[in-house]
């Protein structure tokens, strides 16, 4: 028969381990290491973060949101107006290019007026949605000039204002909008304001005019001729480009010159505050 001993119940005499038995208690060592079997004690949850009350008048929602819904009714109106105002002149403005570049119909015939004080100057096109008409022409501006000096009057060799401002261009990473287009467009204004004789069509042939001699005459203010510039006379030579050598095109690159008669330099003509007061008044 087993003893109490034996089967682990009782101690060493034979009683039974319990507090009754007068057994100690066993005091743990404080410096032994804790059993890893041992369950740890279950760590207390952390408390979840109270949630802020909402200030009173308030939305809570306000701070999640961007853009107009963000701003105050008053400011939402505003916003809404200047987005409407913005997306009516942007549409307004593509609808007038459109009627300018397009071909000739019906609108334009109607309103082509109203058409052309929205366009110009600021928004002009010249050339043609549908049917586009790149240049085929080298077309140069030529003048000479009669000097009136100590050794009596003589007249000037023909110069290229077209070909100084090639030379101005040619090379520049950045040349002027003058030396591109001012003769250009000016050349262009007069040929679209008089007919084939020379002859002004209104106003405008005769404000082009003035803007031609007053271009010639800048120009010909940066030479020195030892005298004074008393006429003026311009010639347009037109070359027409040649076919590339794959083409077995035909075209004649002979020049031909349309030449303006002399026009007698007044005050009017010369660069402002080159003239003098007595001769503008007069």
């Amino acid at each position: 028969m087993d003893s109490y001993d034996d089967r682990g119940v009782g101690g060493s005499d034979g009683r039974l381990a319990g507090p009754d038995s007068g057994a100690h208690p066993t005091v743990p060592d404080p410096r032994a290491e804790p059993d890893p079997r041992a369950d740890p004690e279950p760590s207390p949850s952390p408390s979840p973060s109270p949630i802020p009350s909402p200030v009173p008048g308030t939305d809570p929602g306000s701070e999640f949101r961007s853009g107009m819904a963000g701003l105050s009714f008053p400011y939402q109106v505003a916003a809404a107006v200047a987005l409407a105002v913005i997306g009516l002149v942007t549409c307004t403005q593509l609808v007038m290019v459109f009627l300018h570049v397009a071909p000739s119909n019906t609108l334009t015939k109607q309103h082509g007026k109203g058409v052309d004080e929205w366009i110009y100057p600021e928004f002009e096109q010249n050339w043609k949605l549908f049917a586009p008409n790149p240049l085929q022409q080298n077309v140069a501006v030529h003048v000479r000039a009669e000097i009136a000096g100590s050794d009596g009057r003589r007249t000037t060799p023909w110069m290229s204002l077209s070909g100084e401002d090639g030379k101005a261009i040619r090379g520049n990473p950045l040349p002027s909008h003058v030396q591109q287009n001012e003769l250009r467009r000016g050349w262009d204004f007069y040929l679209g304001s008089h007919d084939s004789k020379n002859r002004a069509n209104g106003l405008r042939g005769t404000l082009s005019e003035q803007y031609i001699r007053r271009i010639v005459m800048l120009r010909l203010g940066e030479h020195d001729y030892g005298g004074t510039v008393e006429r003026i006379q311009v010639r347009s030579e037109v070359r027409s480009v040649a076919a590339p050598p794959w083409s077995d095109e035909k075209i004649s690159t002979k020049p031909s010159y349309r030449v303006l008669p002399w026009w007698n330099v007044t005050a009017a003509d010369l660069p402002e505050g080159s003239a003098d007061p007595k001769e503008t008044d007069q």
